[in-house]
């Protein structure tokens, strides 16, 4: 059975988030959906309410399971006794970071493999930081998010 991590903050899940785990659902067996606890982040929405979304946003996906942590990603991953991870690259600017994250978890754990999944089109331009920001302000993000995230924002 070939097993996948996807970590993130989630903070909140966007449907750029459900594309990405809707194409590894396709592609593995399961996909371990793992929400970063993220102190230093300070995220807008706590550790448990930012589970929920993620468990009610994928509740149609059979083989998608949402755990929290709050360690090293590898150690997450080594732990889940898998050895992939699953990263989204939405433009150029992702890549230079996720390309160091990358080699930092190689470093951490030679035998850690990181797969990168580019959203689909429609979905390239969001982001947690833009739907956050959108709502800071008072904006309609009801096309950025899953339907069961608008109802817990």
């Amino acid at each position: 059975m070939k097993k996948v991590v996807y970590s993130g903050t989630f903070d909140p899940v966007t449907n750029g988030h459900i594309d990405i785990i809707k194409r590894a659902s396709a592609m593995f067996d399961k996909v371990v959906v793992a929400v970063s606890l993220s102190k230093d982040k300070t995220p807008m929405f706590d550790l448990e309410t930012r589970v929920k979304m993620l468990q009610d946003a994928t509740s149609s996906f059979d083989n998608v399971e949402i755990k929290s942590f709050d360690n090293l990603t590898v150690d997450f991953v080594n732990s889940e006794g898998t050895n992939i991870i699953i990263r989204g690259l939405r433009a150029v600017s992702d890549f230079e970071f996720e390309l160091q994250m990358g080699y930092a978890n190689a470093s951490l754990s030679p035998n850690i493999e990181t797969v990168y999944l580019m959203p689909s089109l429609q979905y390239a331009f969001i982001s947690s930081s833009v739907v956050r920001s959108i709502l800071k302000h008072g904006g309609d993000v009801s096309h950025l998010v899953p339907e069961e995230v608008l109802k817990c924002i």
